[in-house]
């Protein structure tokens, strides 16, 4: 796959926000792909194929554990992407620990006691 492709497959995963909510849950810990799937309201076959596009970006991987699938964020898989966004000079050059704790924060639910 040339470099361009595999911006262009980087981007189009992160396009939907039910991708970007997985990537989130799994900033936390490796989980199983029922375990991702528990919080959707969509068919375990759907959650798939999302997993499917999102390993196939490079942004995670999975593994069979004896009847389980896991599945584990890739940590270096943002670097082309970032790389090539700074090239533009418009951007700083990404800090991936502060991206990960911008992540964090943009998808953390609102706490009950905040008001909306």
């Amino acid at each position: 796959m040339t470099n361009t492709n595999a911006l262009d497959t980087v981007f189009s995963a992160l396009a939907d926000p039910t991708r970007r909510e997985i990537l989130n849950m799994l900033l936390e810990d490796d989980m199983a792909v029922t375990d991702v799937a528990e919080p959707f309201d969509m068919s375990l076959a759907a959650i798939s194929k999302h997993l499917v596009i999102l390993a196939g970006a490079g942004l995670i991987s999975q593994e069979k554990r004896g009847r389980v699938k896991w599945c584990k964020l890739e940590p270096d898989a943002l670097r082309a992407a970032s790389v090539w966004m700074q090239g533009f000079g418009q951007f700083e050059p990404v800090n991936l620990d502060a991206f990960e704790r911008f992540l964090e924060t943009e998808f953390s639910e609102t706490p009950a006691d905040t008001p909306e």
